[in-house]
């Protein structure tokens, strides 16, 4: 994996447990598959809520 890679994915990550913590879910380091569908779902709601956020501040 080249480290543009190895960066999106660390930064990815990032997003991912700061989402987690906002919706009041917990992540392990690693498997997470004891998740709820509704847990899941929250969690990938706020990354993408986020990422937009970001690209409209960015692109400002």
């Amino acid at each position: 994996m080249s480290s543009s890679n190895k960066q999106t994915k660390a930064a990815l990550e990032r997003v991912k447990q700061e989402a987690a913590n906002e919706v009041g879910v917990n992540l392990k380091q690693g498997y997470n598959g004891d998740l709820t569908s509704r847990q899941a779902g929250s969690i990938g709601g706020q990354m993408v809520k986020k990422m937009i956020e970001s690209y409209e501040n960015g692109a400002k």
